[in-house]
């Protein structure tokens, strides 16, 4: 079973979506507030965290920010209507998605499903032409592990950029389109208009130590897509 920790301060939306997702095979934790979120993370191991965006205290973007240097899993806000949430900046400091309330149960569900048959998997394409572990120079990327390392160097990725970081280097050499990309690793048709990847490879390029306003390990291919450079990492 699935686990994952929600914050909500509404207490009768708090119990019954804590309710209707351990009806559903997600084993879940249900808290008031974020005071207690590290803590909690480390005690109950949750595959995914569900994050309100206004919260008392600290709000669900600051817990985001904060808990992405030690969690690698799937973030979900839940954001209100009427809330100004800007889904890049929520991109940008670690989400993973996000989903509108009032929540319709089965569409929560949904996009939870989504996110959670990415923790240990990749495309059936890509897992079938590839062993578990890549080497480019000095960069490895192990897919058992989920561990990216680079110049002896572990680091830390969301599931979200490991995934997508497995996908390009898999294609080594090779554009990856935005319809591939969207479809196999955001979980949605490309609309022509979402900056989702370009944020999230904005993000992996930092991470990975590339240029940002000239990268040379993964490169935009205006038109097209990204571009793993394999011979990038030395």
């Amino acid at each position: 079973m699935n686990k994952a920790i929600l914050v909500e301060d509404d207490e009768k939306l708090r119990k019954l979506t804590q309710e209707f997702l351990n009806n559903n095979g997600i084993q879940t934790l249900a808290l008031e507030n974020g005071n207690e979120l590290h803590k909690q993370i480390a005690i109950f191991e949750p595959d995914l965290v569900i994050l309100d965006i206004m919260l008392p205290g600290k709000d669900g973007l600051t817990l985001c920010r904060e808990i992405r240097g030690s969690y690698s899993g799937p973030i979900l806000f839940m954001t209100a209507k009427g809330d100004n949430f800007d889904q890049v900046i929520g991109l940008e400091i670690g989400a993973d998605d996000y989903i509108v309330k009032p929540v319709e149960p089965r569409l929560l569900l949904a996009r939870i499903h989504a996110l959670l048959r990415r923790i240990g998997q990749t495309t059936e394409s890509v897992t079938t032409q590839h062993s578990n572990m890549l080497q480019f120079g000095k960069l490895r990327i192990d897919k058992k592990s989920r561990q990216t390392i680079l110049n002896e160097e572990v680091i830390q990725l969301t599931s979200h950029e490991f995934d997508m970081l497995w996908l390009l280097a898999c294609n080594a050499s090779n554009v990856v389109d935005r319809d591939t990309l969207y479809k196999e690793i955001i979980g949605r048709e490309y609309d022509g208009v979402d900056r989702s990847a370009d944020v999230r490879i904005s993000r992996l390029r930092k991470k990975l130590k590339d240029d940002a306003k000239a990268p040379f390990r993964i490169k935009t291919i205006w038109g097209k897509g990204f571009f793993f450079v394999s011979d990038a990492w030395d």
